[in-house]
């Protein structure tokens, strides 16, 4: 085996400037759960199949395990354990647990991300707006409609919030 040089990368991670020195073949996926010590993105097939690895990649949500690390360099990072508290709960957060969304937890992290990155870029979505931007995370607890009414309940708490609220979400 062929020992590759470490690459060193910066990455905003909620919020947080962190550095880090990877392998050039290595997952942003295996950043975040094995060095950052950030467990809520799961490793589930690891092929970007299910979404049980989603985060939020400069906005976008992107399944880790098919991103290299080296390719989220200078870029902004989010997951699961940068939305709210215990005590202070994200909306979604909040609304998954309201509308009764979460059973095993599994898929959970993964599905509050690709729904955040949806409501940062459509305050209000449609049914089928909700439908498509989900449509890369599987569960196999829930049958989906409830995420996707936790997902309604949090976009109309969201808008109710002011503009300075809504920007620090």
């Amino acid at each position: 085996m062929i020992k590759q040089e470490l690459v060193e990368i910066m990455i905003l991670l909620n919020g947080a400037e962190r550095r880090f020195y990877v392998e050039p073949n290595e997952t942003l996926l295996h950043v975040l759960r094995e060095r950052a010590g950030l467990t809520g993105a799961k490793k589930g097939c690891d092929m970007g199949e299910c979404g049980a690895c989603t985060v939020i990649l400069n906005g976008r949500a992107v399944n880790s395990c098919c991103v290299f690390a080296v390719q989220a360099d200078r870029g902004v990072v989010e997951t699961i354990e940068g939305l709210g508290t215990p005590d202070q709960p994200h909306p979604l957060q909040q609304a998954f647990m309201d509308a009764g969304a979460v059973q095993c937890g599994f898929c959970t992290p993964g599905m509050i991300m690709a729904a955040k990155a949806l409501l940062d870029r459509v305050p209000r979505p449609s049914q089928e707006e909700i439908r498509q931007a989900l449509s890369g995370n599987l569960c196999r607890c829930t049958g989906y409609q409830k995420i996707e009414q936790a997902v309604t309940l949090a976009a109309e708490a969201i808008a109710g919030y002011s503009r300075e609220e809504r920007e620090r979400l």
